[in-house]
C-alpha cells in the first residue's frame, strides 16, 4: 500500500506540468564541475557550478540518467560521474581517499591505499566509455560523438592545468559534460534523452509487479532513498535481500518480492523527491523524517507541516494563524470535497543499511483535520505570554528529552506519538512517564510538559468514556483529585516562602522538594508544613497580612481527603500533582481587579 501510495503520486507529478519530475531512467543529481568541449572534441574550460558559499557550497541539481548502484565492483554512471570514471584519476583530496586514508595509522598503508584506488583507474575509465557507447550505439548525436572522442583520445593535461582543478582535487564532487554554446548537458541533448528512454524499456522475463499487479520485469535492486535522517548518506532502501537467511524459493535479492521497474522507479523517484531538502512536504518526528502529500492536489499538503513543524524563526505568526484556521474550519465544517480526498503520512527511521517504517498513515483529508484539531484541544493549556501559543511535535518530544536535545528523545517515540495523533488514539504512555519524570528530575514544570501531561489524562478519559472529572487547562478549584490538591498546595507554599524571604531569594521549596513531594508525599509535606509555620510568622512580624495565604491554604486542604495525605502518589496522580503546582503558579500571575491583602503587586 505505501509504495502503491507513492508510485500514484509519481504519476500525479509527472502529470503536472508545473513539476520537475525526473523521467524513467533519469534522477536530479548534485553536479559540481562542467567540462565544456568544443564540437571537435577538444577541451575548452572546467565550470564550477556548485551553488552556495563557503563549507555550504554544493552541485547544481541536474537531471541526468540514474545512477548505477554501486557494492564493491566497478560500475559507470552514464555521462557524469567522479574522476576516477570520468579520467581514470584519484583525487588525493576526495572524500573516499580520505574515508580509507582514515582508517589506516602509517604513512606507508595509506600509500598502499591509494595506490590500489589508482590500480582500479583504468578499469574504471573504460567502463565510463564503454556504457557511453553501447547505450549510444544506434544514435548519430554530435553531443555524444564529441563526447566519446575527447575521452577515448586520452589527453587530459589541458584539463589537470586548468585552474579549477585544483578545487577537484581538493575537494572532489561530480562531473559531467556541455558543448560549448550550449546551456543543456549533453546528456539532457534531445536524442540523447530519447535513447537513454529506449535502452531503460524494462526487457526480460515478466512477472505480475507486487505493487501495481501488472506484468513487469522486476528490479533487481531498488534506488536508494536519501534523505532520510541518521541513515547512510550515500543512501538505504525499503526494500532489500542481501542475506541468504531472507531469500527463498532459490530467488536473490529484488527477484524475492517482485516489484516491477516501472513502479520501483515511481516509488522511489517520488519518495526521493518528498525527502529533498528543500522540501515543503517532510518534516522530523523524533527520529523519524516524515513525509506526506495527498493523492490529487490539496491546500492541506502545505499546511500539514505548520500544524506538527517547528516553526522556523520569524514565522511563527504565520503558522499559528495557520493552526487558528485549521481549528475554526473544523469547527464550521470541512468542504464536502475533503471528505473522500485520500491523504498520507510516512514517518521513516534509519536501521543499519535499511529504512524502516516508523508509522505509516492512511485516511481523507477532513478524517486528519479532525484529528489535528482534536490534537491540540487536548493539549490546550494555560500559558505565559512567552510561551509558544502551538506546540509543534519536535518540541513536545524534546521537553521530554535530557537535556532537551534531541538525539536524547526515547527512541520508536517520535513515530508512536505521530501515531496516536493522527489515528486519534491514546498518546503513548512512554511520553506521559518521561515528561513527569523530567518534572521532578528538573524540578520545574515547563509549559510543553504540562500539555503533555494534561492531555494525556485529558485523551484517556475521553477514550474510556470515564465520567471522572479530569483535568482541565486553567485552575480548576473544585478539583478535588489527592495529586491536583497536593500540587497547588505546593505552589501556595513555594508562594508562602516567597513572600517571607522576599524577591531575591535564590532558592525556593521547588527547587529541593518538588521531587520528593510528587513522589513521597506524606513526608515531605510534613517538612514542609513546618516551614510554613515560621514563613507565615516572618510575613506577619514583617507588618504584612497572611489572611489571603492562610485562607487559601485552608481551601485547598478542606479538598484532601479525611484519611490524610498518602505515603506514595500513582504515576497518575504525580502527572496531576505536576498540573496543580502549574495552575496554581500560573494562576498567581494573571492580573486581578483587586490585589490579594497583603499580596505584593
Amino acid at each position: 500500500m505505501i509504495l502503491q501510495a507513492l508510485a500514484d503520486y509519481y504519476q500525479r507529478l509527472a502529470d503536472d506540468p508545473s513539476v520537475d519530475i525526473a523521467p524513467l531512467g533519469f534522477e536530479r543529481k548534485a553536479i559540481d564541475f562542467l567540462i565544456v568541449l568544443n564540437s571537435d572534441g577538444q577541451f575548452e574550460t572546467l565550470r564550477n557550478i556548485r551553488e552556495g558559499t563557503g563549507i555550504k557550497r554544493s552541485g547544481r541539481i541536474s537531471l541526468v540518467p540514474k545512477a548505477v548502484k554501486r557494492t564493491v565492483g566497478v560500475a559507470a554512471n552514464l555521462c557524469w560521474d567522479t574522476a576516477p570514471y570520468v579520467f581514470g584519476r584519484v583525487l588525493r583530496g576526495d572524500k573516499l581517499v580520505k574515508l580509507k586514508a582514515v582508517k589506516n595509522k602509517s604513512l606507508s598503508e595509506n600509500k598502499k591505499v591509494l595506490k590500489k584506488l589508482q590500480s582500479r583507474c583504468p578499469e574504471q575509465h573504460k567502463a565510463f566509455i564503454k556504457r557511453i557507447e553501447n547505450t549510444f550505439n544506434s544514435i548519430d548525436d554530435l553531443g555524444i560523438n564529441t563526447l566519446i572522442s575527447f575521452l577515448k583520445s586520452g589527453d587530459f593535461k589541458s584539463v589537470f592545468d586548468h585552474p579549477i582543478w585544483i578545487e577537484i582535487e581538493k575537494e572532489g564532487g561530480n562531473l559531467s559534460f556541455q558543448l560549448s554554446g550550449e546551456t543543456r548537458l549533453i546528456c539532457q541533448r534531445q536524442e540523447v534523452v530519447a535513447a537513454i528512454l529506449e535502452k531503460n524499456k524494462p526487457s526480460g522475463a515478466r512477472q505480475s509487479c507486487a505493487v501495481r499487479g501488472e506484468p513487469d520485469v522486476p528490479a533487481k535492486l531498488h534506488t536508494s532513498i536519501k534523505g532520510v535522517w541518521g541513515a547512510q548518506s550515500s543512501g538505504a532502501n525499503i526494500v532489500s535481500f542481501n542475506l541468504d537467511a531472507v531469500c527463498s524459493y532459490g530467488k536473490k535479492q529484488g527477484y524475492n518480492a517482485p516489484v516491477g521497474q516501472q513502479a520501483e522507479f515511481a516509488y522511489t523517484t517520488a519518495l526521493n523527491y518528498l525527502l529533498a531538502k528543500d522540501s515543503p512536504q517532510r518534516m522530523q518526528v523524533g527520529d523519524a523524517s516524515t513525509v506526506f502529500w495527498a493523492k490529487n492536489p490539496s491546500d492541506f499538503e502545505a499546511d500539514f507541516s505548520f500544524c506538527f513543524g517547528l516553526p522556523k524563526k520569524g514565522e511563527e505568526a504565520v503558522s499559528y494563524e495557520k493552526i487558528r484556521s485549521l481549528l475554526s474550519a473544523v469547527k464550521t465544517g470541512v468542504p464536502s470535497e475533503e471528505e473522500d480526498l485520500p491523504f498520507y503520512v510516512l514517518g521513516l527511521a534509519p536501521n543499519a543499511s535499511r529504512i524502516s517504517i516508523r508509522f505509516w498513515y492512511e485516511g481523507n483529508v477532513k478524517e486528519l483535520k479532525e484529528r489535528v484539531a482534536e490534537n491540540f484541544q487536548d493539549l490546550e493549556m494555560i500559558r505565559a505570554p512567552h510561551d509558544p501559543e502551538y506546540l509543534s511535535l519536535f518540541q513536545i518530544l524534546v521537553s521530554t528529552a535530557t537535556e532537551r536535545k534531541a538525539e536524547n528523545i526515547s527512541p520508536n517515540l517520535g513515530g508512536e506519538f505521530a501515531r496516536a495523533v493522527l489515528t486519534g488514539t491514546a498518546y503513548p504512555r512512554t511520553l506521559f512517564a518521561n515528561a513527569v519524570r523530567r518534572n521532578k528530575a528538573e524540578q520545574k514544570v515547563t509549559f510543553a510538559r504540562a500539555s503533555i501531561i494534561k492531555g494525556f489524562l485529558a485523551r484517556n478519559a475521553r477514550l474510556n468514556t470515564s465520567n471522572q472529572q479530569e483535568v482541565s487547562m486553567a485552575l480548576d478549584k473544585t478539583y478535588d483529585n489527592i495529586g491536583y490538591a497536593l500540587g497547588r498546595l505546593f505552589a501556595v507554599l513555594e508562594r508562602v516562602q516567597e513572600q517571607a524571604q522576599g524577591r531575591g531569594l535564590n532558592k525556593t521549596i521547588r527547587d529541593t522538594y518538588f521531587g520528593a513531594a510528587t513522589s513521597s508525599p506524606l513526608v515531605t509535606f510534613n517538612r514542609l508544613n513546618q516551614l510554613a509555620i515560621h514563613h507565615l510568622a516572618k510575613i506577619r512580624n514583617s507588618g504584612k497580612s497572611t489572611v489571603w495565604l492562610e485562607k487559601l491554604v485552608g481551601e485547598i486542604n478542606g479538598l484532601l481527603p479525611k484519611e490524610g495525605i498518602p505515603s506514595i502518589l500513582s504515576l497518575e496522580d504525580q502527572g496531576r500533582f505536576s498540573i496543580g503546582y502549574y495552575h496554581q503558579h500560573q494562576d498567581f500571575f494573571i492580573k486581578k481587579e483587586i490585589q490579594p491583602e497583603g499580596e505584593e503587586a
